[in-house]
């Protein structure tokens, strides 16, 4: 297998973790047939970038985002916020007015464009685009690439292009970036938010891979990409979002922003992530989160204790199918998001409801990205004795 990004022949696997359906395939039955794929990681040691080997198995993009896509970026009080101040940040630097054109691609349910105080559009090929359009904003349907920025270019170029947490989920990297390129004005900027693979590692976040994440990003790779498409890094930003994120700020070669340290700092710190020794110890992280996890569920049950579930996320699918967890364990997950309610979760098969039945003896909260804000939700079951229970990066009952 060869890198979808430079061409390099893959030799150094990250992590393998078995089979499993795609992680927002969601059920309105226990009986449909579902279709497992490998879930591998591989690095490319030449160009940085980690990815799954997922396009040799005929499962493309346009199947796994769809126009029922269950994940609403606005049912995070936290994301939202984070939007928030990302429009105002950005506003005040660039100097944002009436002239200026901002374009998010990825702009989901409009949960950041909704902040927009000056013209704006977003691009957005799942269902999700509907209820963005019922904040009055305008949206493109469809996927981004270099013939879509071409042809948005022919009528205006963007000051701002906004791509959150989406780079990670496109198959033809270079095509993507392309589309910037052709799109952003010749003094503009675009920023790319990513978890960072560095914290990934450290923090065994292996849940959140999944299919839809083709890539797992560092700023080496982000780098190595973007100047393929004569595009360069200019400064970075470490966020605290999804266990650790980076927000990277790109412009033309030449453009008018001058490099910052933070760009060499964040660089030397991912020196580590050339070293195929650096991933060793990662799967048997995984398998200890696993066990652990599997361990505590079977005691819990000899002692006919309940434990349920909190947040549908893909990640949860992704630790429940490695796990090999079903309904007998945990007979219930609740999620906020009406999409999901009434359907099972993929692989694992296990109920999403709306709500709590009885007061559970515990909960799994499979989000531990949002464990403030979900812990704030929960707060008067844990104080009628509910304990919560997060499995990464290790088990740990609050």
């Amino acid at each position: 297998m060869n890198c979808r990004a430079c061409g390099s022949h893959l030799s150094v696997k990250m992590i393998d973790l078995g089979a499993a359906p795609p992680s927002n395939a969601f059920n309105a039955s226990q009986d449909v047939l579902e279709e497992h794929y490998p879930l591998r990681v591989w690095v490319c040691l030449a160009c940085g970038l980690a990815q799954t080997d997922i396009t040799m198995f005929k499962l493309n993009h346009d199947q796994l985002f769809v126009e029922d896509y269950p994940y609403y970026s606005s049912t995070s009080t936290q994301c939202v916020e984070h939007a928030r101040r990302y429009v105002e940040q950005m506003t005040y630097t660039l100097n944002l007015n009436q002239s200026s054109l901002t374009v998010e691609v990825g702009c989901n349910d409009g949960y950041l464009l909704q902040w927009m105080t000056t013209p704006c559009y977003g691009i957005e090929p799942t269902g999700t685009a509907a209820a963005a359009r019922e904040h009055g904003l305008t949206v493109l349907s469809e996927f981004f690439g270099e013939a879509c920025g071409r042809a948005l270019a022919r009528s205006r170029k963007a000051d701002l292009m906004v791509c959150n947490n989406v780079l990670a989920h496109v198959p033809d990297v270079n095509d993507f970036v392309r589309g910037f390129a052709a799109l952003l004005a010749p003094q503009g900027v675009a920023t790319f938010e990513f978890p960072h693979l560095l914290n990934l590692i450290r923090g065994s976040q292996f849940d959140t891979i999944y299919h839809e994440h083709y890539s797992y990003l560092s700023l080496t790779a982000v780098v190595n990409l973007l100047k393929r498409a004569h595009l360069t890094v200019f400064g970075v930003e470490k966020l605290s979002t999804h266990g650790g994120s980076l927000r990277v700020h790109a412009q033309h070669e030449g453009g008018p922003h001058r490099l910052d340290e933070s760009v060499v700092l964040v660089l030397a710190e991912e020196k580590c992530l050339a070293e195929p020794a650096f991933y060793d110890a990662f799967q048997a992280n995984a398998d200890r989160v696993k066990n652990d996890l599997l361990f505590f569920l079977l005691q819990a049950r000899s002692l006919s204790q309940t434990v349920v579930g909190f947040g549908a996320a893909a990640k949860a699918n992704t630790l429940l199918n490695y796990a090999g967890i079903r309904a007998d364990l945990i007979p219930y997950v609740v999620d906020e998001t009406p999409a999901k309610h009434g359907k099972f979760m993929p692989g694992s098969r296990i109920p999403v409801v709306p709500e709590f039945g009885d007061r559970p003896d515990y909960v799994v909260v499979f989000p531990w990205n949002y464990r403030e804000e979900i812990s704030a939700k929960l707060g008067l079951m844990r104080a009628a004795g509910t304990r919560l229970v997060f499995a990464i990066p290790h088990l740990e009952i609050v």
